[in-house]
């Protein structure tokens, strides 16, 4: 098994320190509080698509995860995003939904298709930085794991968590079903499901049916009115009251 190897470290002024690491090729952060090494559950974040392990919206997270609840947050860079390399394959995707958007035309069937090839390219990187991480002793192997990602970050999310027993809480969310709606009938966790009312990408529908495929007992919409890229900053302090119910963490008064 591959063990993590951390590159820098730094701790902001809220007191969370964040460590970038390296497992075999891939590339990665975990944000944690800097009260030391106890024992703390641990979310997984999936970015979104053109973005990265430390781009504005997962430090973000990252942090409201850590100083809300005292979680251990980790992100790492999806395969071609990131400094990471990117294939031919990538690079013929990637200007397909450029000349796409240029035109006007819907970018759809494209993204479906290029996101369900990173996921899996992406889900046996996952179960081995989950390995790794679960080997550090502020984290260990009998831990509660959660995982939070929206676009992208659902597509890679949902094969993954339908594929480890040991994520035990989801939130999902900005996804067309396509090539997702078999994977999410495996999941039973509890799911928390963010929609945009109005997206111009994803029809209303098509979101409406994913969140609908998750086998679920417990599972909850969070709908809110505006386009794709609207989602309100609030839902990820939602999303933190979600995984300190389900990861069992009692949230401080901040969040």
């Amino acid at each position: 098994m591959d063990t993590v190897h951390f590159t820098a470290e730094t701790t902001s002024a809220d007191g969370v320190v964040e460590r970038d690491f390296t497992i075999g090729e891939i590339t990665g952060a975990l944000w944690s509080p800097a009260s030391g090494p106890q024992r703390a559950p641990l979310v997984l974040l999936g970015h979104g698509g053109g973005n990265h392990r430390k781009s504005p919206a997962m430090v973000g997270r990252a942090q409201r995860l850590v100083t809300g609840a005292g979680f251990h947050a980790a992100c790492i860079d999806a395969p071609g995003h990131g400094g990471r390399p990117r294939t031919a394959y990538d690079e013929q995707e990637i200007a397909a939904m450029q000349r796409a958007m240029a035109a006007g035309e819907p970018v759809g069937e494209i993204v479906v298709r290029y996101n369900a090839h990173l996921a899996e390219r992406a889900l046996p990187e996952w179960q081995a930085t989950l390995d790794a991480l679960q080997g550090l002793p502020e984290i260990g192997v009998d831990g509660p794991v959660g995982y939070f990602g929206l676009n992208m970050g659902t597509a890679i999310g949902v094969p993954f968590v339908a594929a480890d027993a040991r994520i035990t809480a989801a939130v999902f969310g900005l996804h067309w079903p396509d090539a997702l709606a078999e994977s999410a009938r495996r999941i039973t966790v509890p799911i928390e499901y963010m929609l945009q009312w109005d997206d111009e990408h994803i029809p209303r529908a098509a979101g409406l049916a994913l969140f609908d495929a998750f086998a679920s007992k417990e599972k909850t919409l969070h709908a809110n009115a505006g386009t794709h890229k609207e989602l309100p900053r609030f839902e990820a302090d939602k999303a933190v009251h979600f995984f300190a119910r389900h990861l069992g963490r009692a949230l401080a008064a901040q969040a």
